[in-house]
């Protein structure tokens, strides 16, 4: 099922044994366009101290309930390792944060979660690895500072949107695929140039995010993107909309 990441803000995060905050925004790789971590504020449960959630340990959100469910317990939060929030989260923090729970690392395998196509939950069964996959000489280099593919969802909304022959609206939201939160779509609203009208683009016409004029290029002219079919938030999106965007794009339709 396609999700908005908007609608997700402000839910409740509901730990196996009580709440442990609200969601507050994503951390996507613009890599493979896939949401890595939710960023939950903890509150005073942890003296405002911010949590990075993985996939792994998400179920399905309870919009009825205004609920997230997150199948760890408040001790296992509470001791998990901490980004520091005025730094990028560096490679060092994924890797011991991975460890602790001992996950594989998404970053290496052949799939889009390592291993693995999905993420896995806690208790269910792990695809066999070993290791990170890395050799003895890669473990020994200096560790990156920061991952430079890892983004804001609530940074990159409201970019522009740049088209080859000029801007053409703005990112609203982000739409992920729940089975593996792969970003599927950018919500873009056009509404400057043509009132009400919303657009869905895939993350295969995107170019590149340009942090300093904080516009996302996009691999197409102003009326390719003016052409594309409309989206409307209030509707649910079928399987029927998604092959006539798949058409429209000449992209596959990757629905698991």
């Amino acid at each position: 099922m396609l999700r908005s990441a908007k609608k997700m803000k402000d839910l409740a995060l509901g730990a196996r044994d009580g709440r442990i905050g609200h969601v507050e925004e994503f951390y996507f790789d613009d890599t493979h366009w896939t949401i890595r971590y939710l960023v939950g504020q903890a509150g005073n449960w942890l003296t405002g101290r911010m949590v990075l959630l993985s996939p792994h340990t998400l179920g399905k959100p309870d919009e009825d309930h205004k609920l997230m469910p997150v199948d760890l317990t408040r001790e296992q939060i509470r001791n998990s390792p901490s980004p520091e929030t005025d730094r990028p989260v560096s490679r060092q923090f994924e890797e011991d944060y991975y460890k602790y729970f001992g996950w594989p690392y998404y970053w290496t395998g052949p799939y889009l979660w390592g291993p693995s196509p999905f993420p896995v939950l806690p208790g269910g069964p792990t695809p066999p690895w070993e290791g990170s996959g890395q050799s003895d000489a890669e473990k020994t280099q200096e560790k990156p500072k920061g991952d430079p593919h890892l983004r804001s969802t609530d940074e990159v909304t409201g970019y522009h949107i740049r088209a080859q022959d000029g801007e053409i609206g703005h990112v609203e939201d982000f739409l992920y695929d729940d089975n593996n939160w792969a970003i599927r779509y950018l919500v873009v609203d056009t509404r400057n140039w043509w009132p009400g009208k919303k657009v869905l683009i895939p993350p295969s016409w995107i170019g590149e995010i340009r942090w300093v004029d904080r516009a996302v290029d996009v691999d197409a002219m102003r009326e390719d993107i003016r052409q594309s079919p409309a989206y409307d938030p209030s509707h649910p999106i079928t399987l029927d909309f998604e092959m006539q965007l798949a058409r429209y794009y000449e992209t596959d339709l990757h629905r698991v």
